[in-house]
């Protein structure tokens, strides 16, 4: 059954009205990105992401991946072959990779949106092409001529995919740890022997050839995660020939079945230093940031999918009569949508996506800016923007993303605990998000630990004044309240600093509720943003009355619910450790 619809309408008014997105075109890196170009690109994703992506889902998830432990391949469920090649052909895979490669240079934030609707449709097919733009961005930044000459054009135009190799199965976010080893050989390039797990798309039978990034360390390197290098290992050799670098197995999993998560053995797998040697975590942040990113969109994408899910099942399920009298007086019930507690989780769900699809998208713009403003400082500002919003949109979303997916269930009843419904497909798939590229307790530490600090401590007073500036002209008394969320993470980061800095493990107690504590003063600035364009007469010209009003009091049902737990969280942050590390292990 096909549930989705790509919310044009949310879509459009975030990014044309509330971010003015069509003035990108304005730089002349992005001057073909117009209004009307941008607009047309997301009529066509919608196209891909409903007809395409969505009807192989449920199946891709029934069916799930076969291993051939003999041939030592993967065979993707039904459909998702020919899904692949309407993608790649489309050229969906270049969509924001650089020109002189064969991309078509168009912004990261289009990119964004277009992974919202295919995480939105099918999420276990995302993680394909999902993976490879992490690829393509190392390899921009870090890789040598000839691998940007050779690999990038063929990644680009998603005939190859691309992985990331980082985990194995003695240690996961420590990768410090790693035992894959590099040995260098007389034709410059490395014999690669060790073993990674979870690695998605590790095999799969839908492009010729998939580029492994490795992470390894070299004969004598320094101890830890600073003698960490990356290398480039192809499945497949530049003369044809197959590189041992062969799938081991897959991981059995809760979710994303139709994604290929594998065992991967390199026995000796010929591979070549992708940036200097042991600065393989710089290289590392360069993928994962992006991954971080597109993870934030699974979640958002699923919730998205979950409440028009649950929503639609609301105004169509009879059940009991309102409290107030009968509003459906000629049928036998009323729909569920009447009653206060469906209405609450309704509601939380759409005042979380509305204002997380908002915060995602103005992140993955300031991303554009950071490299693309004509002015240095205005590049500074947005990189660090960018850089202190990516743990705050990888955590939130997919957090919340999973917590909608749940309400969505549970609005629904028994019927959400069917297979006749999506939404216990996307709890399954969904889990996971929280999880990989980091936990969202480790981008909890990286926001506390390194966003906090980097740059002489100028991120968070950078992200401080851009939330001021964006609720300048907000309606009264949306400002108001949207200040005090500003008013008090500002009062939070205060009285954390000396704390943080003279015990590492306040810093660790505080990080999850301090992020929260970002998160929510982000929503609040966008819902505060957000009402007010419902005011523009050239707004109220291309929405509904219906559609602009909901926004207003979606705004004020979001400050009702969560004001006040701005207050709780800052009291966790300040409470810290105590009572957390109090506990000897036998008292557990």
């Amino acid at each position: 059954m096909n549930h989705y619809k790509a919310p044009m309408d949310n879509i459009n008014f975030v990014l044309f009205e509330v971010l003015k997105a069509g003035n990108i075109a304005n730089i002349e890196q992005f001057a073909d990105a117009t209004e009307d170009m941008q607009r047309a690109v997301l009529e066509e994703a919608a196209k891909l992401a409903e007809n395409v992506l969505q009807p192989i889902n449920a199946s891709g998830d029934r069916e799930g991946c076969v291993y051939d432990p003999e041939a030592k391949t993967v065979k993707t469920p039904s459909g998702f072959k020919e899904a692949y090649k309407t993608y790649q052909e489309g050229g969906w895979s270049g969509l924001a990779s650089p020109v002189e490669h064969g991309g078509q240079g168009l912004p990261h934030f289009l990119k964004v949106v277009v992974d919202e609707m295919c995480c939105s449709t099918n999420l276990s097919f995302g993680m394909y092409p999902g993976l490879s733009h992490g690829s393509i961005d190392a390899l921009t930044l870090h890789g040598n001529e000839h691998q940007q000459s050779y690999y990038l054009p063929k990644l680009i135009a998603g005939e190859w995919t691309g992985t990331m190799c980082l985990t194995e199965p003695h240690c996961g976010t420590d990768l410090g740890l790693i035992k894959t080893k590099a040995e260098p050989q007389a034709d410059g390039s490395v014999s690669i022997t060790g073993n990674k797990v979870w690695i998605t798309g590790g095999d799969h039978d839908m492009t010729d050839n998939i580029i492994h990034l490795v992470l390894a360390k070299l004969p004598d390197a320094p101890a830890g995660s600073k003698g960490i290098s990356l290398f480039l290992v192809p499945k497949f050799l530049e003369d044809g020939s197959r590189n041992p670098a062969f799938c081991g197995g897959l991981e059995h999993k809760m979710g994303i079945k139709g994604s290929a998560t594998c065992v991967m053995n390199f026995e000796g797998a010929k591979g070549w230093l992708v940036g200097k040697e042991n600065e393989g975590l710089k290289c590392m942040f360069t993928m994962m940031n992006a991954a971080r990113i597109m993870v934030g969109m699974q979640g958002l994408g699923l919730a998205e999918t979950g409440y028009q899910v649950s929503l639609a099942f609301a105004k169509d399920r009879l059940q009991s009569r309102s409290l107030t009298g009968p509003r459906n007086p000629d049928g036998p019930a009323d729909p569920i949508i009447v009653h206060p507690d469906v209405r609450r989780m309704l509601l939380k769900q759409k005042v979380l996506i509305e204002a997380g699809r908002a915060m995602a998208y103005w992140a993955a713009y300031q991303q554009d800016l950071a490299h693309a403003a004509p002015e240095e400082a205005d590049r500074e500002k947005a990189d660090d923007l960018f850089q202190i919003m990516t743990p705050i949109v990888k955590s939130f979303l997919t957090d919340e993303g999973y917590f909608s997916a749940d309400a969505a269930l549970q609005s629904m009843g028994g019927n959400g605990y069917t297979q006749d419904w999506p939404v216990e497909q996307l709890l399954r798939d969904g889990r996971i998000a929280r999880i990989y590229e980091g936990t969202n307790g480790i981008q909890a530490l990286d926001l506390i630990g390194r966003k906090l600090t980097m740059r002489g401590g100028r991120l968070p007073r950078t992200y401080i004044a851009a939330m001021n500036d964006l609720i300048a002209d907000a309606l009264p008394e949306h400002k108001k309240q949207a200040e005090q969320f500003i008013a008090k993470l500002t009062q939070t980061l205060m009285g954390l600093v000396k704390t943080v800095m003279s015990d590492p493990e306040e810093a660790g107690a505080a990080a999850t509720p301090l992020l929260r504590m970002f998160a929510l003063t982000s929503l609040a600035v966008m819902w505060a943003k957000m009402a007010k364009q419902t005011q523009d007469n050239g707004t109220k010209s291309r929405f509904s009355e219906d559609f602009l009003e909901g926004k207003v009091k979606a705004a004020n049902h979001f400050y009702r619910l969560y004001l006040p737990e701005m207050d709780q969280l800052a009291a966790d942050v300040e409470a810290g450790k105590a009572t957390l590390m109090d506990l000897a292990e036998a008292e557990f």
